[in-house]
């Protein structure tokens, strides 16, 4: 018995296979496992963002030390930022960064790069030598010296914490603050670091630094010279450089190399400064003047380049603008563009001292004198600084000009009158 109409019925003749329906099929299902292992997974899911490709980090280190060859010290900064994101455990990072750091200035966040390279290795000597480094530039003199002690106790033979170690004690010696053999013992750890490793910039620049605080100028401009050979582009050396020729009295050098570090690191007013100060010494009042208003430009902020700019500006005769300028140094204010500056209190450091008596000198020189604003600053410079001749000769010039002031002028009787003819 079979179902009616059954399509299964036994007695049905077959059909013949269809070769090409089978290699048709064959090929759609080939078709399909090739899209789906091939082609679908390169197809970017909607709503699910595109992965992209990481970057080496050696690809950033390069970048950074490149950079920092160049002089481009903010931009090396960045580079290193990006290392440390690409390898947060790797302390070598940071403290090539904290090193970049303190050679463009920013000394705080040197000795905070520093701290994390020690948290990530705390027997890492270098970097406790760098965060010595950094804390001797913001004058922690005594948390330096813990600091570099101690990298020297994890490392006895690391030239870069000797170098520091120099320039610490030589610090300490020009403050009053370290032993009484400081500078002998600044002079020994220089050799130090120039022995262990004389290729080391550092190491240069501690041994010209020492040379330089011991008045020995052409041996530090030698040592700079050589720390310059190893890296040209950093402002610093360029810097000490200029300092030295001009501690010697040869302005042409000093000019040419405040010059370079001034190209190096435009935005420092320091190179502008000095060489105002420099054409100033020469008798170039113009383009003294020039150069201070450039060196302001650059920090508005700053007492001590308006009270520059103030000596500039009495220089060439400008004295209402010298007494607004020197203004800012004796009381504060607030520039023109809104910028707030804080005075700067009196004390023996001959710039602020010159600042001080040149803006009581140049009171004077108004028609009548503003005697009751100068006498003060005379008496002042009296009080602190009795002991310096060039001081007290000025606060009594000012006393002088003062009184000579106000003594009454001797009149003659008036003579009479001329009658002109009548034409």
């Amino acid at each position: 018995m079979y179902l009616r109409g059954s399509k299964w019925s036994m007695s049905k003749r077959r059909k013949p296979l269809n070769w090409f329906r089978i290699g048709f099929l064959g090929l759609l299902v080939a078709s399909g496992f090739y899209f789906n292992q091939v082609i679908g997974p390169q197809i970017p899911l909607i709503g699910v963002p595109t992965p992209t490709a990481t970057r080496d980090p050696e690809s950033f280190i390069a970048e950074a030390d490149e950079l920092f060859r160049q002089g481009k010290l903010s931009q090396a900064i960045e580079a290193y930022k990006q290392v440390v994101r690409a390898r947060p455990k790797d302390s070598a990072s940071y403290i090539a960064m904290a090193r970049a750091q303190v050679w463009a200035g920013q000394y705080k966040e040197a000795q905070t790069s520093a701290e994390d390279a020690i948290l990530l290795n705390p027997s890492n000597s270098t970097a406790h030598a760098v965060r010595g480094w950094a804390l001797d530039f913001q004058r922690d003199y005594l948390a330096s010296e813990a600091s570099i002690k101690r990298a020297l106790e994890l490392d006895p033979n690391n030239a870069l914490a000797h170098a520091y170690y120099a320039e610490l004690l030589t610090d300490q010696a020009q403050s009053g603050t370290g032993p009484l053999d400081a500078i002998q013992k600044a002079s020994e750890e220089s050799r130090t670091a120039l022995a262990l490793d004389p290729t080391l910039l550092e190491a240069h620049r501690a041994r010209g630094y020492v040379y330089s605080a011991t008045q020995n100028y052409e041996l530090a401009i030698a040592e700079y010279q050589a720390a310059i050979a190893i890296h040209k582009n950093i402002e610093d050396l360029h810097l000490n450089l200029g300092l030295n020729y001009q501690a010697l009295q040869i302005p042409d050098k000093a000019v040419e190399a405040f010059t370079i570090a001034n190209t190096l690191n435009p935005v420092d007013p320091l190179p502008n400064f000095y060489i105002s100060r420099i054409n100033a010494s020469v008798g170039e009042f113009p383009k003294a003047l020039q150069y201070a208003e450039q060196a302001v430009n650059a920090a508005p902020a700053d007492a001590n380049y308006h009270g520059n700019l103030g000596v500039m500006l009495y220089r060439n005769l400008e004295y209402e603008e010298a007494i607004k300028e020197l203004g800012f140094v004796v009381k504060g204010g607030t520039t023109d563009k809104g910028v707030t500056v804080a005075p700067l209190e009196l004390t023996t450091s001959p710039r602020i001292a010159e600042y001080y008596f040149i803006y009581g000198l140049t009171l004077t020189k108004f028609t009548p004198p503003r005697c009751g604003e100068a006498l003060p600053i005379a008496q002042q410079i009296l009080d602190k600084l009795r002991n310096d001749e060039t001081f007290v000769f000025n606060a009594n010039e000012i006393i002088r000009l003062c009184t000579q002031a106000a003594e009454p002028v001797a009149t003659s009787a008036p003579a009479e009158p001329t009658v002109s003819p009548t034409p």
